[in-house]
C-alpha cells in the first residue's frame, strides 16, 4: 500500500503547468490585474468548499471524493488550454478549485487510517515524509517535462492539456486502493448528519487549545510561506535574463523558450531539495527528542532565514537571498510532515479529513490576506533598488516566526 501512496504523489505532483502558469496566461492576453483576480477567485472558492469537502470525504467515503477531484482538475485543464476569454478562465479556476478542496487533507487521512490498520502510528512522520518526498520528486520530472514540452511547442498552452494524463492515471491508482481506507462512513446521510458533523468536527478543533494553536501555526508559517515563496521569481529574473542575454541571444529562441531553459533548472534544484527535506523529517523529530521539540526547532530557523532574507535583499547579496529563498522552502518540507502528524495525532480518526481540511482553509484565507499587504510593502520599498524593494518579505515572515517561536516554548500538543 505504501507504493500506491508513494505513486499518488507521485501522480498529483505531474503538474506541468505551475512553473509556466503566469506566462500562459500572459500569452493569453491577461493582465497581471485580472491574473490576480484569478489567483484570488481560486483561494476564496477554495476556502467556501473546503470544509464541506472534507467533511463529505469523512461521511460518503474517501476514495470517492479523491477520484472527483481528479475529474475537476481534467475539467480545469480543459477550460484553461480552450479559454480566449476571462469568464472561461474564471470557470476553469472553479473547476481547479473544486478539485484542490477535494483533495485537500483526503488523502492524508487515508494514509494515517493506514497506519492505524498496520498498528504503525508512531511512523506518522516518517511514512508522511517518505510519501510526500515521492511527490517533490513528481514536482522534479514535472518540471523537467514541462521544460521540453515548452521547448518543442513554443507555447505554454500545450501544459495544461498534458496534464491530463496524470489525472487519468491517478483516478486508476485511486480506484485500487482497499475500501478500509474510506474510514467509517455513514450510507444514506442526509443533509443535516452533514451539517451536524461539520458542526462537531468545528467545535472539537477549537475547544482543544492544542489543534486550535496547529491550525494558527499552519495559519502563520503556510500563509507566510506561500505569500513569500514567489518573490524568488523576479529576484532570479533581475539576475537571470542578463545571463540569458548573453548566453542564448545566438541560439535563436524564442522569449518563451528561454523562459522555459531559465524557469526549469531553478524549480529542478527546489523540487529535489524539497523531496530529501520531506524524507528526512522525521529525523529532525528525532534529533529534536518530539514533535513538539522539532517544531520550536523549525521555528526558530525559520526565524533565522527570514531574517537573513530581509538583510540580504537591504545589502543587495544576490546569492545570500536566493541561498534564503532556496532554505526557506527546505524548511517548510520539513515543517509539513511535522504538522500533519501532530494534527493527526490530536484528531479523532473520524474526524480527520475534516480538520485537516479546516486547516488547509486555515492557511489558505492566511495566504489571502498576507499576499496583498505583503505587495503593498514591497511596491511601497521599490525606490530602495531593485532587489532591496524585497526585504520587507523577510521582514513580515520574520516577525511572524518570531511570534510563534517566542510561544512555542510556552506550551505544547501534548
Amino acid at each position: 500500500m505504501l507504493l500506491r501512496f508513494c505513486l499518488y504523489g507521485f501522480l498529483k505532483n505531474q503538474r506541468y503547468y505551475e512553473s509556466f502558469l503566469v506566462l500562459a496566461f500572459l500569452e493569453k492576453g491577461l493582465s497581471f490585474f485580472v491574473i490576480g483576480l484569478l489567483v484570488a477567485f481560486r483561494e476564496v472558492a477554495v476556502n467556501i468548499m473546503e470544509i464541506p469537502s472534507g467533511a463529505i470525504a469523512d461521511v460518503w467515503g474517501r476514495r470517492g471524493s479523491m477520484m472527483l477531484s481528479f475529474l475537476a482538475y481534467i475539467a480545469s485543464f480543459l477550460l484553461f488550454g480552450l479559454a480566449a476569454s476571462p469568464p472561461v478562465l474564471f470557470a476553469a479556476m472553479f473547476c481547479f478549485a473544486v478539485g484542490d478542496a477535494f483533495r485537500s487533507g483526503t488523502h492524508k487521512s487515508m494514509i494515517f487510517t493506514w497506519l492505524r490498520l498496520m498498528g504503525r502510528t508512531e511512523e506518522r512522520s516518517k511514512v508522511y515524509g517518505f510519501t510526500r518526498s515521492w511527490s517533490k520528486l513528481g514536482s522534479a520530472l514535472s518540471v523537467i517535462l514541462a521544460t521540453v514540452f515548452v521547448l518543442l511547442s513554443d507555447s505554454y498552452v500545450y501544459v495544461f492539456y498534458i496534464s491530463i494524463i496524470p489525472c487519468l492515471a491517478s483516478i486508476a491508482n485511486l480506484a485500487a486502493y482497499p475500501k478500509e481506507l474510506d474510514g467509517e462512513t455513514l450510507p444514506g446521510v442526509d443533509l443535516s448528519r452533514l451539517v451536524g458533523h461539520v458542526r462537531v468536527t468545528f467545535g472539537r478543533a477549537f475547544r482543544i487549545g492544542a489543534l486550535r494553536r496547529l491550525i494558527f501555526e499552519s495559519m502563520g508559517f503556510e500563509g507566510v510561506f506561500h505569500a513569500a515563496k514567489d518573490y524568488l521569481q523576479p529576484v532570479l529574473k533581475a539576475v537571470a535574463l542578463a545571463a540569458a542575454a548573453q548566453v542564448l541571444v545566438a541560439e535563436n529562441l524564442t522569449d518563451t523558450q528561454r523562459s522555459a531553459l531559465l524557469v526549469g533548472p531553478v524549480y529542478l534544484v527546489l523540487h529535489l531539495l524539497s523531496a530529501v527535506a520531506s524524507r528526512n523529517a522525521h529525523r529532525v523529530v528525532e534529533l529534536a527528542r518530539g514533535e513538539d521539540g522539532a517544531t520550536r526547532l523549525l521555528w526558530g530557523l525559520v526565524v533565522v532565514v527570514f531574517a537573513a532574507m530581509a538583510a540580504a535583499a537591504l545589502g543587495e547579496a544576490v546569492p545570500a537571498l536566493i541561498a534564503a529563498f532556496v532554505a526557506l522552502y527546505v524548511l517548510q518540507n520539513l515543517w509539513r510532515p511535522v504538522l500533519v502528524s501532530r494534527i493527526d495525532r490530536l484528531s479523532k480518526p473520524e474526524q480527520g479529513a475534516t480538520v485537516l481540511s479546516m486547516e488547509s482553509q486555515g492557511r489558505r484565507l492566511a495566504t489571502v490576506i498576507i499576499a496583498p499587504l505583503l505587495g503593498l510593502a514591497v511596491d511601497a520599498a521599490a525606490a530602495q533598488g531593485e532587489l532591496a524593494r524585497f526585504w520587507p518579505v523577510g521582514a513580515v515572515g520574520g516577525l511572524v516566526a518570531l511570534g510563534f517561536f517566542t510561544r512555542s516554548g510556552l506550551s505544547s500538543t501534548r
